[in-house]
């Protein structure tokens, strides 16, 4: 839809026409006049209109039956309804077929501007919510419920294919709600086991003697209360593929064990003498640095070089925001068609809002967002007061815009010009408190302290950046070297776009 706005304007009384031709032009919209409904429709098929206002009483083919027509044209297009005064309840009947809003005569112009503006942006949300999703169903990748297509989550789909059919022990790295079991069930789908169980193990929510009884199974009388023998996970996973999620949380004596059924591939039950055989194919997922934790004498050495055979690392959902559109659009569909809300859509300002939050709790803390929004909202389309307080807070803290002067500038002083804005704004969200700053930016304490110093953000200058809101900023020095220090860096352009 181009900035051009077409109206269809159906009305049998002539001055009518006349007046809201008069006054819709006025206001920047291309006006198509008919006398009757079957005019009209003529129109309607051979141009794209913005909206209609129609009138409910007109000889021949009525206001309803062109209301009908139009729809079958264009479900889309919102048709405003003229009615006198005293057929309001036909009007009424309109709104519950379909029609957008009714008008009553005579009109106010003011009414009149305000119920086609309105029209005219849901005509506009429609057709940009409509061209989204073919946008991303023509774009997307949706790989066994991995939903995206930036080059990160292409390089993790192609290792899945390449890996999957092997017999080798997978390690799955990333951050907390990354999607790491989704992974993993994609290994076992694109593998020879796909027909044999897959088998998810809680590594860390359990005691380590229970943890192990699930594991391996015991035989009867092997503990207090074990009264008749049991198979373990590893048996019940037989042929088919075994998943460790968070297995940084497995007891260090528990990992020693399952360092033998890798290299054996043979177990024994609880109390039991007999060696069971296994063919699993072992896939394990941290959230943690394993290395680290093997350094640090937390982890078992051996154990972690057997898991660390073929390496997948998910990116966290801030390194892959160009699939945030596709992954609300996903949980739209999900959670729409839970709540029996198929047509709900996303506004493009709450979009924006989604795309700018960096999501610490990655893919899952973004569904939870739209569950929300789509549980809680009333009309047809989630906009940004339907997005949870600490997310839209991201929208006041943003990098400044960099305006490149008539003479040139150098990267450098670009460089370092934003990082100061940055620095500055940190200060001021911070009310000042370098440690809340820190933070913010992600960094210690120590590094911010030492940046400041190297751009030259005197204490003067905090005071300044970090008042409130009803406070009144601090004194500025009147020495020459504070005034400099003051001034905006060079190539920073300090205004907001509104």
């Amino acid at each position: 839809m181009t900035d051009e706005r077409t109206v269809l304007v159906a009305d049998d009384e002539e001055v009518v026409l006349e007046i809201l031709t008069t006054l819709l032009t006025r206001e920047g919209y291309t006006v198509r006049t008919a006398s009757t409904g079957e005019e009209g429709l003529e129109m309607a098929r051979g141009e794209s209109l913005d909206a209609a206002i129609v009138d409910v009483m007109m000889p021949g083919q009525g206001g309803m039956a062109t209301l009908d027509a139009l729809q079958k044209l264009d479900r889309e297009l919102p048709v405003i309804m003229l009615t006198a005064y005293g057929s309001v309840e036909s009007a009424k009947t309109a709104i519950k077929a379909g029609a957008f809003d009714y008008i009553t005569k005579p009109f106010k112009h003011d009414e009149v501007l305000k119920v086609l503006r309105n029209a005219v942006e849901q005509r506009r949300l429609t057709v940009e919510n409509r061209t989204l999703r073919q946008n991303l169903q023509a774009q997307s990748y949706d790989f066994d419920d991995i939903v995206g297509r930036s080059p990160r989550l292409r390089q993790v789909f192609d290792l899945i294919v390449q890996a999957a059919p092997s017999r080798s022990t997978i390690l799955i790295e990333g951050e907390s709600g990354t999607g790491k079991e989704l992974v993993a069930r994609a290994l076992h789908t694109h593998s020879a086991r796909t027909e044999f169980p897959f088998v998810t193990v809680n590594s860390g929510n359990l005691p380590h003697d229970l943890l192990e009884s699930n594991l391996f199974g015991h035989v009867k009388g092997a503990f207090t209360g074990a009264l008749s023998a049991k198979k373990g996970l590893f048996e019940l996973a037989d042929t088919g593929s075994i998943f460790f999620d968070e297995i940084g949380n497995m007891p260090f004596e528990t990992q020693a064990k399952l360092l033998g059924v890798i290299q054996e591939r043979q177990f024994m039950r609880l109390g039991g003498v007999e060696t069971i055989k296994v063919d699993v194919r072992i896939i394990a997922a941290t959230n943690v640095d394993l290395k680290r934790m093997v350094d640090e004498g937390r982890f078992r050495e051996d154990l972690y070089y057997r898991l660390h055979v073929i390496t997948v690392h998910l990116p966290a959902l801030r390194e892959r925001k160009e699939d945030i559109p596709l992954l609300v659009q996903h949980f739209l569909s999900k959670y729409g068609g839970e709540n029996d809300r198929p047509d709900l859509e996303i506004t493009p300002e709450a979009l924006d809002v989604l795309v700018a939050y960096d999501w610490p709790g990655n893919v899952r803390e973004l569904e939870n967002v739209i569950e929300r929004a789509v549980v809680l909202s009333s009309g047809p389309r989630i906009g940004n007061e339907l997005i949870p307080d600490h997310v839209r807070a991201t929208e006041q803290f943003q990098m400044p815009r960099i305006v490149v002067p008539p003479d040139g500038i150098s990267l450098k002083e670009v460089i370092g010009a934003s990082e100061r804005q940055l620095i500055e704004s940190a200060l001021h969200e911070a009310g000042g408190v370098q440690k809340r700053a820190a933070e913010l930016l992600r960094i210690k304490p120590t590094t911010l302290n030492e940046m400041i110093k190297r751009y030259g953000i005197q204490s003067g200058q905090r005071r300044r950046v970090s008042k409130r809101k009803g406070q009144s900023p601090a004194p500025a020095k009147s020495d020459s070297k504070s005034t400099e220090t003051a001034q905006a860096p060079l190539g920073v352009d300090t205004t907001r776009d509104n």
